[in-house]
């Protein structure tokens, strides 16, 4: 039978300094061949971390059988169903009640878990967590963000592709958590923020876009104005913001120039060390 809800009793929350983390185990393309190494590496490297892993147990159990690790720091949470990587959103949050991404959601929902960390589904997940977690006062929209490298350091990036139809409002409030966020994890009080755009010229871009600009400059945010594509790289602001459709394509179009660039390194140090080599025979 699966458990939507862990029941309190079961769940030894360890010391008040611990981070609790909800991990999905099943969701994502790789399952618990990824989660279940992850999850003993983070144990390693973080000793104030206790992880909940979520799914089915008896898989979970043959996963950990030849691992090491503390049973007080990592417990099991039975979930009977999957959410599938291609499962429609609507039809996960109806039928996958008793899914690991579900049941994960719920345990931070309930106060047993912190964070919940998942790599399924992004559209299921987005759902179910605005379902079971709601959002802040004021705040429309959850958003996907990331952190991407840049020259001098790192830049948090949002929407990245889970709202694809945005007006002014929202990007507004994707600024303001991007802001909070950024303030929060880089111990910087007044991050940058800047608003993805065609140009810096007050007149380009869309009106929902022109719309944030406005609303932008009437807030205390350290709103530096439109940047363009390149600005993202060149670090010209701590957080760019951005529906949900721009900031994909942005993100999958400059993992696909790393991965061109990566090649296109191994190919000419190939064609070196064949060079280096043909001359020693020689």
């Amino acid at each position: 039978m699966a458990t939507t809800r862990a029941k309190k009793s079961s769940i030894s929350k360890g010391s008040p300094l611990s981070l609790n983390i909800a991990i999905d185990a099943m969701s994502g393309d790789h399952g618990l061949t990824v989660t279940v190494p992850a999850v003993l590496q983070a144990l390693k490297k973080w000793p104030d971390l206790r992880v909940l892993l979520v799914g089915q147990q008896s898989a979970i159990e043959a996963a950990l059988a030849e691992q090491r690790y503390d049973a007080e720091r990592l417990q099991i949470v039975h979930a009977d169903q999957v959410v599938e990587m291609d499962e429609l959103p609507s039809r996960a949050l109806r039928q996958k009640r008793a899914s690991s991404m579900r049941v994960a959601l719920n345990l931070v929902k309930e106060g047993e878990a912190d964070a919940c960390v998942s790599a399924g589904n992004t559209g299921a997940l987005m759902a179910m967590s605005k379902f079971v977690l709601k959002t802040l006062p004021g705040i429309e929209r959850p958003a996907i963000c990331t952190a991407m490298p840049t020259m001098n350091g790192h830049v948090h990036m949002l929407d990245l592709g889970a709202n694809v139809g945005v007006d002014g409002e929202n990007l507004l409030q994707f600024a303001l958590m991007g802001s909070v966020l950024v303030s929060q994890l880089d111990n910087n009080p007044s991050p940058t923020v800047g608003l993805l755009n065609i140009g810096e010229e007050e007149i380009k871009g869309p009106e929902r876009i022109r719309h944030a600009h406005r609303l932008l400059l009437q807030t205390p945010l350290n709103y530096v104005g439109y940047v363009e594509g390149d600005d993202i790289f060149k670090g010209s602001a701590d957080v760019v913001v951005c529906d949900g459709y721009d900031g994909n394509i942005a993100l999958k179009a400059s993992e696909g120039v790393a991965k061109m660039i990566s090649f296109h390194l191994k190919q000419a140090f190939h064609r070196n060390l064949l060079t280096k080599l043909a001359g020693l025979v020689a």
